[in-house]
């Protein structure tokens, strides 16, 4: 049982996945959102870490006991859409879902467990689907304490959903926490880079997913699997053009946090996007976490030898597959003089096979080339751990300082970064900035409408000067969401 124990902000990427979202909405992870795990005690066993890189967790999408009355429109054909299901499958109903939470909640971890996987009442992975979990195709045929982890993953994130804190309310309450609060941590997204043009993920018609059906993938977030780059990174280079950054100018919102920077507020900026636009803006090294890694550097697969990445930018450019510079010149200076590879019957290496799904080449004189490491951009890719940095600090470090979290531009659909919201301090209040509210978390106060737009009225309201080229002197029409005590909506007024 110790599967359902264990798990780790430190472990590798994986998405999540809302089924509360309404089908074609904007989710505002861009490109920069790169992706990583899912909660927060050490998971040691190896063969647990690795499988839960191949995890996505459909959480998220049960109701609370105050929306039951509501979600009868919850569909199972849903679940069953999203998850590409066509033949029957031994899940847990709505009603089964929320009883099982409900129960986990009121007895706890180890006593659920007893009374559920112990007890034989209901498998492993039946039960993960209570926790809006997809059994992965990987385990299909396998035991059942094969989906511990996964299991002990849903059972984790369930437990760790924080509580609305109710004395924050109102955009007057965001700014007074603006202004009396000394330590911030700022969570940022795609959404605080999208007033620049840079695209996004995951946008209906617009979005880089919705461009890849042409490379015939079965998911198009493959093109940031790490497994899929190590077989065949000509597919990621197929579209690393498409979102390299060719900007290094930031946004009003890189505006702000580096005025919370310059007030002695910022506390850490935690940042999902790739771009490296938080350095342009002037945020300092030491309150930086990129938590997805940047287009800054790239390192051989091979022999990790790291270049800047403008060394590779022509390769990235133009579609081609980046070789190691020094594979190149150690293969050549291995090579005995005058003395040719020997080649197959085909013309081709036996050690070149493999590879020669994505190298066309067989001249001798590109041969060198051919067989060196592959340079890999040092983003973070869907399977691979975040950087020690991101657990360091917020576990050692921030947790024990804050006393705000911002969360700015981000559906907060890949973990671990995900998680942060939940192990947080529980009484350390929480303000949530983007396009559409984020149906998994209870934020304290929801501010919703274009990242810029809500942060330039926040800093006007709370009389800071905020100086950026696309900020306007536009008058902002902010109006309370029906139904809510704390959900706002940003726009600006038109003639």
């Amino acid at each position: 049982m110790d599967g359902l124990h264990k798990s780790s902000l430190k472990a590798p990427a994986l998405e999540i996945i809302d089924l509360s979202s309404k089908p074609g909405s904007e989710d505002e992870e861009n490109l920069d959102d790169n992706p990583s795990d899912a909660s927060l005690a050490e998971h040691d066993d190896e063969e647990d870490h690795d499988h839960l890189s191949l995890y996505e967790d459909l959480l998220d999408g049960m109701p609370d006991q105050s929306e039951w009355d509501d979600s009868k429109s919850f569909k199972l054909s849903i679940f069953r859409i999203i998850c590409n299901i066509s033949e029957p499958l031994d899940i847990c109903t709505v009603e089964e879902s929320f009883t099982f939470r409900k129960r986990l909640r009121l007895v706890g971890e180890d006593q659920f467990i007893a009374e559920t996987i112990e007890a034989g009442t209901i498998s492993a992975k039946k039960l993960c689907t209570a926790f809006g979990i997809r059994p992965p195709p990987l385990l299909d045929g396998q035991p059942d304490h094969k989906y511990y982890p996964l299991l002990g993953l849903g059972i984790t994130r369930e437990l760790l959903k924080r509580v609305k804190l109710p004395a924050y309310n109102t955009v007057d309450d965001a700014v007074d926490l603006l202004k009396t609060s000394k330590n911030i941590i700022v969570l940022t997204g795609a959404g605080i880079s999208t007033s620049l043009g840079i695209p996004d993920f995951r946008s209906k018609n617009t979005g880089l997913y919705s461009q890849l059906g042409h490379l015939g993938l079965s998911d198009p977030q493959e093109v940031f699997d790490i497994s899929i780059f190590r077989e065949d990174p000509s597919i990621f280079y197929s579209v690393a053009k498409d979102i390299l950054p060719t900007t290094r100018k930031f946004s009003p919102t890189h505006a702000f946090i580096k005025l919370l920077q310059d007030k002695g507020k910022l506390l850490t900026n935690f940042t999902q996007n790739i771009d490296n636009l938080e350095s342009h803006a002037g945020i300092l090294p030491d309150k930086l976490i990129q938590c997805h890694g940047s287009f800054a550097t790239a390192t051989c697969v091979e022999c990790k030898y790291r270049v800047k990445c403008e060394e590779i930018y022509n390769d990235l450019k133009a579609g081609r597959v980046a070789r190691c510079d020094r594979c190149v010149r150690t293969l050549r200076q291995a090579k005995p003089f005058g003395i040719k590879r020997k080649r197959s019957m085909n013309g081709i290496t036996s050690s070149k096979k493999k590879r020669q799904s994505y190298e066309d080449s067989t001249d001798d004189e590109d041969y060198d080339v051919a067989v060196a490491g592959v340079m890999k951009p040092d983003i973070t890719f869907f399977g691979e751990d975040l950087p020690q940095t991101f657990h360091d600090r917020l576990v050692q470090h921030d947790k024990d300082l804050v006393d705000l979290v911002l969360v700015i531009g981000t559906s907060l659909k890949v973990a671990p970064v995900s998680e942060v919201s939940g192990f947080l301090p529980a009484e350390t209040p929480q303000i949530y900035i983007s396009r559409e509210p984020c149906q998994h978390v209870d934020f304290d106060i929801d501010l919703l409408g274009e990242c810029d737009t809500i942060v330039t009225e926040l800093c006007r309201r709370a009389g800071w000067e905020l100086q950026h080229e696309m900020v306007k002197d536009n008058s902002i029409d902010v109006q309370l969401h029906e139904g809510y005590d704390s959900r706002h909506s940003f726009k600006i007024k038109t003639a």
